[in-house]
């Protein structure tokens, strides 16, 4: 009785108190870590937006991560091995030798259930809230732990770098885009998130990192006006195009003096006929170049973001793109751009309003040559590649190494293309399915 006593004595319920209170201790800063790595700084904005100074307090600390958890670990290892140390000693005292084996099982138990899991879980559940709770505390202890810390990123920086391993700053700000795109594959394949709308934020989301050349109506493809042709062949000839806007050449293509608006042409011709006294020689004096509008020339480099930034401040739709050398190259609209938030963009004037990609019954896929790839990839959810080429008929050269004839058929990047129609040495017309589908299956 006298050696119960002895052992269960006061230091011995001080020294459980101080136990249960690190466990405590150890299950906030475990709690509080998760709360703070897990929350979405876009929700913590908007709750900031709305007043919540917890959430403020919870984004600035979480602007150096690598500080706050190493604070938030270094607190958390005090106390889980100064628990540890002092369940050591009581058990030792009160069951001998044996109480180290006992206290390495109970600690265990006690650390893994209350002190990890169970904060984690509830941390996890709502992050931003638990996040803004405890962003006050924590910022107390990333305070008072600040030097310790800093001498240990020193440490850890220089063994990372003796193994070729750099740290970046600003990585979490550059990752920023991964993380949404991937957030939107995840919800599409999830049913959460629409194709369509996936494909609009990704689309606006690449803007920055594309070119004008990627996009942009290749020149053989350019309808021009000669300067020198007769003014009622340029009025008929604008009256018979789908385009409202068409540059003008003298003397060779290359040599682009202007773009003709149709409606500035056409009210130009009206005000000639109104003042002509017969409308056989109304036009007569007509001069295209008077009615034209300077060009506007963008190099093939500049990209989507800023050429619609451009497109904005100049009040302009329309740019002819040239290359370092100053020769043309093609065209580029504002709808061009558009077109890759939105989709195609199509009215009753335009020729292609039918889909670009036709599927047949015995599973291939029927598209224009000319059609680019990242069109093709949005409108069947395939992935294709198009670091080497812009279109689908550029990607079969390129992978084909020559120019094929109609007939030929080539597979790689998993897909069978078949070439199916040719115009001098462009691939107008293909046939491509994937190798993995069943055609016996299929038809």
């Amino acid at each position: 009785m006298d050696v119960q006593t002895s052992v269960f004595d006061a230091a011995f319920w001080i020294t459980s108190a101080s136990i249960g209170g690190l466990i405590m201790l150890s299950a906030f800063f475990s709690g509080s870590e998760t709360a703070l790595t897990a929350a979405s700084r876009g929700k913590l904005r908007a709750a900031t937006d709305k007043g919540s100074r917890g959430a403020q307090r919870a984004l600035d600390i979480t602007e150096d991560s690598e500080r706050l958890i190493g604070s938030v670990l270094l607190g958390n290892n005090l106390v889980n091995i100064l628990a540890t140390s002092l369940a050591t000693a009581l058990f030792t005292r009160a069951f001998g030798e044996s109480g180290v084996a006992l206290a390495t099982l109970v600690m265990t138990f006690l650390v893994l259930i209350f002190a990890e899991v169970l904060p984690k879980t509830y941390a996890i559940t709502n992050p931003e809230t638990a996040a803004a709770r405890v962003a006050g505390p924590i910022g107390w202890v990333v305070r008072i732990f600040a030097p310790i810390v800093s001498a240990v990123r020193l440490v850890v920086r220089g063994v990372l770098r003796v193994f070729g391993v750099k740290i970046d700053p600003d990585s979490h700000i550059l990752a920023v885009r991964e993380e949404i795109a991937g957030a939107l594959q995840l919800g599409h394949s999830e049913g959460v998130v629409e194709k369509e709308d996936r494909d609009r934020i990704l689309g606006a989301l690449d803007l920055a990192e594309r070119t004008v050349e990627e996009i942009m109506l290749h020149r053989s493809g350019i309808e021009m006006i000669d300067a020198d042709m007769p003014p009622q062949d340029i009025l008929q000839q604008c009256l018979q195009s789908n385009h409202t806007r068409l540059p003008v050449f003298r003397d060779e293509p290359e040599n682009i003096i202007g773009v003709i608006h149709a409606k500035d042409l056409l009210r130009s011709m009206y005000g000639l006929l109104e003042k002509a006294e017969s409308a056989s020689s109304a036009l007569d004096g007509f001069e295209v170049t008077n009615v034209a509008m300077k060009p506007y020339f963008v190099p093939d480099t500049t990209s989507l973001d800023d050429q619609m930034r451009n497109f904005l401040r100049r009040h302009t739709h329309f740019a002819l793109v040239v290359d370092e050398y100053g020769a043309l190259q093609g065209l580029i609209t504002l709808e061009d751009i558009l077109e890759e938030i939105v989709g195609e963009i199509t009215d009753e004037h335009d020729p292609d309003a039918d889909h670009a990609v036709q599927m047949g019954e015995d599973g291939h896929y029927w598209i224009e040559g000319a059609m680019t790839i990242r069109d093709l990839n949005r409108a069947t959810d395939w992935s294709l590649p198009d670091d080497e080429a812009n279109t689908v008929a550029g990607l079969v050269i390129h992978e084909a190494q020559m120019i094929p004839v109609p007939g030929q058929v080539f597979s790689f990047h998993g897909f069978r293309f078949e070439v199916v129609e040719r115009e001098n040495n462009r691939l107008t017309r293909l046939k491509i399915r994937p190798l993995s589908v069943d055609l016996d299956r299929v038809s």
